[in-house]
């Protein structure tokens, strides 16, 4: 781990940051616009995004190491309550046409479902209200761009964001390139395992996982099993968990009992491994009109029950030499058998490889527009 130690010895680096108070991140070019307050007071806090288009909100020239990134949306408009999965993220890196990171900033930052949640984990730190941070560390050679997509059926008027990184002389050779990359059933087959990450080539670590599940069916969902298929396996995986909800470290259903023994949902988040969300009302009635939040709920605020879990590899990375595939089961259990279900799975997968080149198909084309 080391953390504290990295800031014991100077290395020679460049701290910079990207804001809309310095959309270049050059040198002494901060807070330079005039507001209201008068000269260089806070004259320019975020940027509009443009509907249906893809916004540069950075364009890093390497050698260099991004170290942290903060963000924060608005969750509702006057359109709709899905901005957080209707603004997608994406990362390129020294050049490449391909993005290496691509997820709805929502999901990204481990709030699925456009809904809000906090999560209190070590790369990925999501504060109230809204306050969206990523430490994962990204190192580029020749440069990093940073882009925002707005899918939502309106402007988004104000998206704040820090991009905080290091301007390095050089990196190690074998620096790994970070990657992201969300995915979606909206309902899996049965007895067909659902991919959270497609055959990836090259080497590299697999270091994360966000799951968004919405369960179609009643009785428990979290029994299947995650598998890695790594550096040539085709009909059975290397590594793989117990079950959905041991994966994640808990055990029994994440449950706990009241004074009387029944049971109900027991949310945790911890430095590795959370489950920060469950709900089972739905919000996505609510509309932003006029400078206030009305909800209208036509038909109710009933939901199926949505869970939202995270698992991050940093202690224990998934090495991959060739190359690495992602799956995860849907299996249930009734209290007296397993059994095969289908449910609602959205996931993103997290990994470090030692390529630069992301993946060719978008998510736009193939993202299920409703519901979401």
């Amino acid at each position: 781990m080391s953390l504290l130690s990295q800031i014991t010895a100077f290395h020679g680096e460049r701290s910079r940051s990207v804001t809309p108070e310095n959309p270049t991140g050059e040198k002494g070019r901060a807070c330079m616009e005039d507001s209201a307050l008068g000269p260089q007071r806070k004259g320019r806090g975020s940027i509009r995004l443009p509907m249906g288009e893809e916004t540069v909100i950075a364009d890093i020239k390497g050698p260099g190491i991004i170290r942290h990134m903060w963000m924060t949306i608005r969750e509702n408009t006057e359109k709709g309550s899905f901005v957080m999965r209707d603004v997608i993220l994406r990362i390129y890196w020294d050049g490449s046409e391909n993005p290496a990171v691509e997820a709805p900033i929502g999901d990204f930052f481990c709030n699925g479902f456009g809904e809000r949640c906090d999560v209190n984990s070590l790369p990925i730190v999501v504060n109230p209200t809204g306050g969206m941070n990523c430490y994962f560390e990204m190192p580029f050679h020749k440069e990093a761009k940073i882009t925002m997509t707005n899918e939502h059926p309106k402007d988004i008027t104000s998206f704040f964001y820090t991009i905080n990184y290091a301007e390095v002389d050089a990196l190690p050779e074998e620096s790994l390139y970070f990657h992201a990359q969300w995915r979606r059933e909206r309902q899996t087959r049965l007895q067909e395992d659902y991919v959270v990450l497609d055959s990836v080539s090259g080497k590299g670590y697999y270091v994360g996982t966000y799951l968004a599940l919405t369960a179609l069916e009643r009785y428990w969902w979290g029994e299947g099993e995650m598998k890695f298929y790594l550096d040539g396996d085709q009909a059975f995986p290397t590594v793989s968990s117990t079950g959905t909800e041991d994966y994640f470290g808990g055990a029994w259903a994440f449950h706990q009992k009241d004074e009387l023994g029944r049971p109900s949902v027991k949310n945790y988040s911890t430095l590795f491994m959370g489950y920060p969300f469950y709900e089972t009302k739905d919000k996505t009635r609510v509309r932003f009109e006029t400078g206030k939040l009305n909800a209208v709920h036509a038909f109710g605020d009933d939901s199926l029950p949505r869970h939202g879990l995270y698992r991050w590899h940093i202690l224990d990375p998934i090495a991959f030499q060739e190359d690495i595939k992602v799956t995860l089961q849907q299996i249930g259990n009734d209290d007296l058998s397993l059994f095969e279900r289908s449910d609602d799975v959205a996931t993103v997968a997290y990994w470090y490889l030692d390529s630069p080149d992301g993946f060719s198909e978008r998510i736009a084309g193939r993202r299920e527009r409703l519901p979401r």
